[in-house]
């Protein structure tokens, strides 16, 4: 079970146990109450993790920047693949990372995007430096926009017809973005 959470107060029961009440939106039912009050009055403890909200990318944003790579890839003469490696070396987000010289092309393998910078010497040692760019399912939603922007940025420089803006806002909206 999921909580959406605005609100959090810590109090302490009678033995000085910790006791945290969460409020926030109603997203789950009392069937859902009731299984966790099962599992605890069975002796079994709950595992729980409080962390910061984040909205979730929509689906509909993903298929978007794959319909527009599709599209923007029959006008290069690429595949809509090649064509995602080069806006995530453009717009995404990335990671330097120092390897030996030996170990290159297994780096490369395991991220969607690497860009050689050269070779670099730490410590007397030589190494090759890497910028590597993470994929986009890794994304947050701040991150996908940026993403999405780049990917509507060039859709539109190759004369391909978009969303119009006030329907970009409503998805960015759904992300959270302002």
């Amino acid at each position: 079970m999921k909580i959406k959470a605005s609100e959090m107060r810590i109090q302490y029961d009678s033995s000085m146990h910790i006791e945290i009440v969460i409020g926030g939106t109603k997203d789950y039912t009392m069937s859902d109450i009731d299984k966790v009050k099962d599992i605890v009055s069975d002796g079994k403890e709950l595992s729980v993790e409080i962390k910061q909200y984040r909205y979730k990318r929509s689906l509909d944003s993903n298929a978007y920047m794959w319909l527009l790579l599709n599209k923007m890839a029959a006008i290069l003469h690429t595949t809509k693949d090649e064509l995602y490696i080069e806006v995530l070396s453009r717009y995404g987000v990335f990671t330097h990372v120092i390897v030996k010289e030996n170990v290159v092309e297994r780096v490369k393998a395991e991220w969607k995007s690497v860009r050689e910078l050269g070779p670099v010497t730490i410590g007397g040692r030589v190494g090759a430096q890497l910028q590597c760019f993470f994929g986009s399912s890794t994304y947050d939603t701040k991150e996908m926009c940026t993403l999405i922007e780049g990917v509507v940025s060039e859709a539109k420089e190759l004369g391909i017809e978009t969303l119009p803006p006030y329907k970009l806002m409503i998805m960015k909206s759904e992300w959270g973005v302002k």
